[in-house]
């Protein structure tokens, strides 16, 4: 094996935990040439792990013509595409254009005629993580059956690569635990709630740790009553491209955050990455907890089915801020 594509076309989560792919293969074929097929705004994600070698954007192939996509998809060189996000435009573009080995699940129909490798592996009802299931489909390729999540933390490769401006690196505070507070997830995950993290900023004392808020502008201007309310936290909503906000991490200590990128990123960076989440298969920590060295998760306990069908999931708002503030207390005397 040469060159090989990594295709996982969806979210900033998703993305982070297919990094330990590009590891894996690393480790099996030192010498092959690692790309990742993904969206535009997962490229300084993608980016950031040293085991990738080069970035191909969906987003840009589709506006082509299918024989200019195919053009493309040769021109890599590739001689294998594993699709790790099934896509039957993708699986279809990797046919037409000669991929020797293409890697898809079974229980993909039109992966019947369009891969030659075909995984048996079903996401839905399997009790792996989203990360142990990603690798599954390096079967074909002599990976083992299955790696523990300890083993797949050291596969991410993450290596911050963009430049902070200079009042935003010397934002953190060498005195105090930097914490980061993601409040919002732009609909992809079950939120905690402002209430809470506003409790949770109450019980922290100011004088042993400094809080950032990070964010979008449009979700900054969401959540602009707890600046008003906490003049001493730091707006970070809107100031930081995703590859600046990878770099800011792994400055910081910990991050608190519902099941969103900013926390995946926060564990593959190596800080403490603390991850609210219902009980709900298949949004449970189970499959979607964030893996690193750090890694600390806060779910009720029990049944929640009676908030599948809502995007208000008051299983997650009962989570008491006093559950984090003793955990985050600890590692702040540490």
């Amino acid at each position: 094996m040469r060159t090989v594509i990594i295709s996982r076309t969806d979210a900033i989560g998703d993305v982070v935990l297919t990094l330990p792919v590009a590891g894996v293969l690393k480790e099996l074929y030192p010498d092959a040439r690692v790309l990742f097929l993904g969206r535009s705004y997962t490229k300084e994600v993608i980016g950031a792990s040293r085991h990738i070698d080069g970035f191909l954007d969906w987003d840009e192939w589709k506006k082509m013509s299918p024989a200019e996509a195919v053009q493309a998809m040769a021109a890599t060189g590739a001689d294998t595409i594993i699709h790790v996000f099934p896509s039957k435009p993708i699986a279809r573009l990797a046919q037409r254009a000669n991929i020797a080995v293409r890697i898809g699940t079974r229980n993909r129909i039109y992966h019947w005629w369009t891969c030659n490798r075909l995984v048996k592996l079903s996401r839905r009802h399997s009790p792996l993580h989203e990360a142990q299931l990603n690798l599954q489909l390096l079967k074909p390729l002599r990976a083992k059956d299955l790696y523990t999540l300890e083993e797949i933390a050291t596969y991410y490769g993450l290596t911050p690569l963009a430049q902070l401006p200079p009042e935003i690196a010397a934002l953190p505070d060498p005195g105090r635990f930097n914490l980061v507070l993601h409040p919002k997830s732009r609909g992809s995950a079950r939120e905690w709630g402002l209430d809470n993290f506003r409790e949770l900023i109450r019980l922290l004392p100011q004088e042993h740790f400094k809080i950032f808020i990070t964010g979008t502008a449009g979700e900054g201007r969401m959540v602009q009553s707890l600046f008003t309310e906490f003049p001493f936290l730091t707006d970070l909503t809107g100031r930081l491209t995703l590859g600046q906000l990878i770099s800011f991490l792994s400055r910081a200590d910990g991050l608190v955050a519902a099941s969103t990128g900013p926390l995946h990123l926060a564990a593959a960076a190596g800080i403490h990455a603390m991850g609210i989440y219902p009980p709900i298969r298949p949004m449970h920590p189970g499959r979607w907890a964030p893996i690193g060295p750090k890694v600390r998760v806060f779910v009720k306990e029990g049944d929640c089915e009676d908030c599948r069908r809502s995007g208000d999931c008051h299983c997650v708002r009962e989570i008491p801020a006093g559950m984090l503030q003793d955990y985050l207390r600890r590692k702040g005397q540490q």
